[in-house]
């Protein structure tokens, strides 16, 4: 018997592509699991009806590997012809839409749709695409705010990035942070990082005087190698700040970002009910918060103000 609001066609495939390792904890299908972007996809299309096994069928695949990886999964996904692919980051979605331009697409996060050419406009996708942005680039100037007001000496600050898969190679946010940064007389290095071994060596780069502290950027590269981040970071006593909760799940100092919602489940049901993907305006985050770990921020050294801790929508401890 079919759950309320399934349909009484052929079961539907529901397709996935990330850039995460499959083992990763955050590629958990765990429905139980909101923290999880899985976790809360599969929530959110049961709330609307679609029970996995019963009328819907969920294929996934990464990339984590590579340039041929990310070919070979993209064609393994063409290749089962599913009624809808999610993809999880902006480089993602730029290469499923070069191999398709009839299955519906729909991103989960991507920065500058219009401007990578994914979407003719926000409120008229057009194409078979559409989706979710994560944020715009005026957050970079905020998160450096934030990070100047938990270390108030601040007088560099290094932004890292992968510039293969951060937005416009880093350009899209550092632009924002240079333009705050030169009003607040902060110095501005990019950190730019291409490979896992890099990491622990660019953040060390600012352990030492002047008074430093570091920004992340949205990057599927850094959200795959969050734990190596985190611990260079606690190793060299580096303050950052970071885009998203991921990052404080793995013990990081603070982060602002969007909330987590189960949008893409929304938008997901109606594109299986046979609504054009194009038809669906891209939407912005509704809803940033503020999320502080106490406890390392003590390990850091750091003294965090009492009007900044008033802000956050989360203190851990």
């Amino acid at each position: 018997m079919l759950a309320l609001g399934a349909t009484t066609e052929r079961m539907k495939i529901v397709a996935t592509l990330t850039v995460l390792s499959l083992d990763d904890e955050l590629a958990n299908r765990n429905i139980e699991n909101p923290n999880t972007r899985l976790g809360s996809l599969f929530a959110g299309l049961r709330q609307r009806g679609w029970v996995e096994g019963v009328n819907y069928r969920f294929e996934i695949r990464s990339s984590f590997g590579g340039p041929d990886r990310l070919k070979s999964a993209i064609k393994e996904l063409i290749d089962l012809n599913p009624d809808v692919i999610l993809t999880g980051s902006t480089g993602e979605t730029a290469a499923v839409m070069a191999a398709t331009k009839t299955i519906p697409i729909l991103f989960a996060t991507a920065n500058d749709p219009v401007g990578n050419g994914f979407v003719q406009s926000l409120a008229h996708p057009g194409g078979n695409v559409t989706g979710f942005t994560s944020s715009t680039a005026e957050m970079g100037g905020k998160w450096l705010q934030l990070i100047q007001e938990a270390v108030p000496d601040l007088v560099r600050v290094g932004v890292l990035f992968n510039p293969k898969t951060s937005p416009r190679a880093g350009r899209f946010y550092l632009e924002s942070i240079e333009q705050e940064a030169a009003a607040a007389g902060v110095t501005v290095i990019p950190t730019p990082v291409g490979t896992p071994t890099e990491i622990e060596g660019a953040i060390s780069r600012f352990s030492d005087p002047p008074k430093a502290a570091m920004i992340s950027l949205v990057d599927s590269f850094l959200v795959v190698n969050r734990h190596a981040i985190i611990a260079a970071t606690a190793k060299h006593r580096v303050p950052m700040i970071y885009p998203y909760h991921y990052f404080m799940d793995a013990g990081g100092l603070m982060s602002y970002g969007p909330t987590l919602e189960v949008r893409p489940a929304e938008y997901m049901d109606l594109i299986l009910r046979g609504t054009k993907a194009g038809d669906l305006p891209v939407q912005s985050p509704r809803k940033y918060e503020l999320l502080i770990n106490r406890t390392v921020a003590r390990a850091l050294g750091l003294s965090l103000p009492s009007t900044l801790l008033a802000r956050a929508d989360e203190i851990r401890e």
